[in-house]
């Protein structure tokens, strides 16, 4: 049965895919769309502002980040190329609270990232014995709701629905998975902007008793082959600050480090810093 959890809202506001919600307490703008930046940024403050939350987050071109940068908001992470290989995308800040600027671990996260960049450990080079690795299917979508339900107590976006997964497997979103004994154990994502030539590589879940084989190094093997072949220029994620594992994986597959934005994700039951990496695919 899938479990009751609060769902941030996606819409379109100003002409730009927003998403907005108590859950992770803020105003997310995941894609600029057409019209002046300078009053989708103000537009995006009224409406944190209004609504009460702490936090602003927006994902914006370089041509628009001047606009931002003058009304507050600061930039978080950076990945160079972003946008069809020419033009970078800036992770941009803007707090409503002080609180939400505290980052209580700030020391732990810093070392910590110190560990992700100078490890040099190499991946494992082929899939454990007995296991398969697939694309999901619209038939594994209760299992893959299952999975994330039990691996993360909270999430950005409502991966724990099969309805969710359903949709955004017919138009955008492509699911990995890894299986053994004709089961699903890990699962992982990566979602599409062929607009901009970019990928999400994301929506990692191991099952607890399957962790230690690093089942995630060979889905995020998997998704860079498919997303070559889909003409997807640059990959990145976004990562729990605190999470050696996901972090540790993508340091050692050749992915470079682009910042990290501050107090922004409620995921696995509280809101957490979040860290970018990013590569492009083309070498």
């Amino acid at each position: 049965m899938m479990l009751d959890r609060p769902v941030d809202t996606l819409e379109h506001f100003e002409g730009c895919l927003i998403q907005h919600g108590p859950s992770n307490d803020r105003v997310y703008l995941m894609k600029l769309g057409p019209l002046d930046p300078e009053k989708v940024a103000l537009g995006l403050i009224a409406k944190a502002t209004e609504q009460g939350y702490s936090k602003v987050f927006a994902k914006v071109p370089d041509s628009a980040q001047e606009a931002f940068l003058r009304h507050g908001f600061q930039v978080e992470a950076r990945i160079p190329g972003f946008y069809n290989g020419s033009q970078d995308a800036a992770f941009l800040g803007f707090y409503l609270s002080y609180e939400r600027t505290r980052e209580e671990n700030r020391s732990v996260l810093d070392s910590l990232l110190d560990l992700y960049l100078k490890d040099s450990a190499s991946p494992p080079a082929a899939l454990p014995d007995g296991f398969l690795l697939r694309v999901c299917s619209p038939d594994d979508t209760p299992r893959m709701a299952q999975i994330y339900s039990t691996v993360f107590p909270s999430y950005p976006f409502p991966i724990h629905d099969p309805s969710y997964l359903l949709e955004t497997m017919e138009t955008h979103v492509r699911y990995f998975g890894i299986e053994t004994v004709g089961t699903l154990v890990a699962l992982s994502s990566a979602e599409m902007d062929k607009e901009c030539g970019s990928v999400e590589m994301t929506d990692f879940a191991t099952l607890p008793e399957w962790r230690g084989c690093r089942l995630s190094v060979h889905l995020l093997r998997a998704m860079e082959e498919a997303m070559r072949a889909e003409r997807i220029i640059t990959a990145y994620t976004i990562a729990r600050s605190s999470s050696p594992g996901m972090n540790l994986t993508f340091a050692r597959c050749g992915y470079r480090y682009g910042g990290r934005m501050i107090n922004n994700t409620n995921i696995s039951g509280q809101i957490e810093s979040m860290n970018v990496w990013y590569k492009h695919l083309g070498g």
